[in-house]
């Protein structure tokens, strides 16, 4: 019984730091990276639709994408949605593919992107407390049921928190590499 509390919880923890490491992905550090323009939609046909179905992104250089549409005809389409995006990109095409080259960061903004690192990181962290917090209440509930003894209960509850500190550990390991990521000129 108390396994499949545990799996769960593990599972569930799994997927927040999963989602932060994809979090952390977008956010741009001084080099060039496709996840980047992950959330860049394009009107195209009538439809919005992310950038990385209409093309084929590649990181030729440290600081140059390269985006090559499947359909020529979208170039100016994928141009402009990289413009109005937040991203604060130049792109430039010479008809056949679009070339964005990424400007070095300020230290200003350095500090900006560390401030958004420690804030996903905190709110990953919150997610798998609280998935630790729903595990340790499913866990009293089956002992008050008579499923669990106040040993067993102790027991497991113990490996509850040995599996979020494990992956509060695994939140702080993906951020401090962020950030150092981030730092590096």
């Amino acid at each position: 019984m108390s396994k499949e509390v545990l799996n769960d919880a593990e599972q569930r923890m799994t997927k927040a730091t999963e989602a932060l490491g994809r979090e952390l992905a977008k956010l741009r550090a001084g080099r060039a990276n496709p996840a980047m323009l992950d959330r860049i939609t394009v009107e195209y046909y009538g439809a919005e639709t992310p950038l990385n179905q209409l093309a084929t992104i590649s990181v030729p250089e440290a600081r140059l994408l390269v985006i090559q549409p499947f359909d020529k005809s979208s170039i100016s389409d994928i141009e402009r949605a990289i413009q109005k995006s937040d991203l604060g990109l130049t792109p430039s095409n010479d008809g056949t593919v679009i070339r964005i080259t990424i400007p070095p960061l300020t230290e200003e903004r350095r500090r900006d992107l560390t401030k958004l690192v420690k804030k996903s990181a905190e709110e990953a962290k919150v997610a798998v407390r609280n998935i630790r917090r729903d595990a340790n209440d499913d866990l009293k509930k089956r002992q008050k049921d008579g499923e669990l003894t106040e040993d067993d209960l102790r027991r497991v509850t113990e490996d509850v928190q040995k599996l979020t500190d494990k992956y509060i550990e695994q939140v702080d390991q993906k951020a401090e590499a962020k950030e150092k990521e981030i730092m590096e000129v």
